[in-house]
């Protein structure tokens, strides 16, 4: 969460599951030079600014694409769903509150989401404020564990779990927003196991973001290394952000996670505060998908953003 800017759009209906009309308005790259389409080691294949006139709809901290659609999680614990735009302007999706989780539904910050993993069935989320992580059954969306690891409990309260990424071989990692070590890096915990399972051993190892920069969200490329989205704000600069590539090195104790960056969004490139991270495959080619987090605030958008990454 970009804590800087003040929710000013939740008045909403009661809880149900919602119908939202969205509508795919779409935007170039750099509105200056609308030919543009390399950022960095991205060719920028297309974004869209959605809107809703559901209130409920916005907020994107975290989502899962396939060739399905777009599955959502946003900061106020609302389960968002709807299709990928391709060449359509406007679609119906829906909105829904998780039937579990901690606290009420119907209060934000006891349900302030701001990571997901979708793997095998299961879907894992992380909810900010509580430090703590719920995994559910992807179809009903109700949840059958949920944990507050021993090892997050000192995370700052609105700096939770930020990022979350099941590596291939069943392990997760997951970054604090704001938790700093001895080192000056962020705090990023690798668990053995399921982090949702009370007592899965942790140990802590760092990450090391450009300068200025904190992870937003984090995805595994097919070959192994991770791609982690990091975001700036400053009253004078305001939003910016950095992709980031990382060779994976020997996940052990005390190792720093440092990568390498490919990709830097800033005015007048499209940007907005980025926080949620995609990979799908098309035709062979690794396509990375971005999206916002308009924070319900009128003067933010919801971006949608598809770029194909450089071999």
């Amino acid at each position: 969460m970009l804590g800087t800017f003040a929710p000013s759009r939740l008045a909403a209906p009661p809880l149900s599951t919602q119908p939202a009309s969205i509508i795919f308005t779409p935007i170039a790259l750099d509105e200056r030079a609308p030919q543009r389409d390399r950022l960095g080691n991205l060719t920028f294949r297309g974004a869209w600014v959605l809107t809703s006139d559901n209130p409920r709809f916005g907020g994107i901290s975290a989502m899962h694409i396939t060739a399905d659609g777009v599955t959502a999680i946003s900061d106020a614990g609302w389960l968002i769903r709807f299709p990928l735009p391709d060449r359509r302007r406007d679609a119906t999706g829906s909105v829904e509150a998780l039937p579990d989780g901690p606290g009420s539904a119907e209060i934000k910050s006891q349900r302030d989401s701001e990571s997901m993993v979708i793997a095998e069935g299961h879907a894992w989320i992380g909810f900010e404020r509580q430090n703590a992580v719920w995994r559910y059954l992807a179809g009903s969306w109700r949840s059958d564990s949920h944990a507050k690891p021993a090892a997050m409990r000192w995370w700052p309260n609105n700096s939770g779990c930020e990022a979350m990424i099941r590596l291939a071989d069943g392990r997760f990692l997951l970054f604090s927003e704001a938790a700093r070590r001895k080192d000056g890096s962020s705090d990023v915990l690798l668990f053995s196991g399921d982090p949702a399972v009370p007592d899965t051993r942790s140990v802590s190892l760092g990450y090391r973001p450009p300068a200025g920069y904190s992870a937003t969200d984090a995805v595994q490329l097919p070959d192994g290394r991770l791609l982690i989205l990091n975001r700036r704000f400053t009253v004078l600069e305001g939003v910016s952000a950095k992709l980031v590539i990382v060779a994976l090195p020997a996940l052990r104790a005390g190792v720093v996670i440092q990568g390498q960056e490919i990709a830097d969004m800033r005015p007048p490139v499209t940007v907005d505060n980025m926080e949620a991270l995609s990979l799908t495959m098309e035709n062979g080619r690794t396509i990375v998908w971005m999206a916002s987090d308009d924070n319900f605030n009128p003067l933010q958008r919801t971006l949608l953003m598809k770029f194909e990454l450089a071999r």
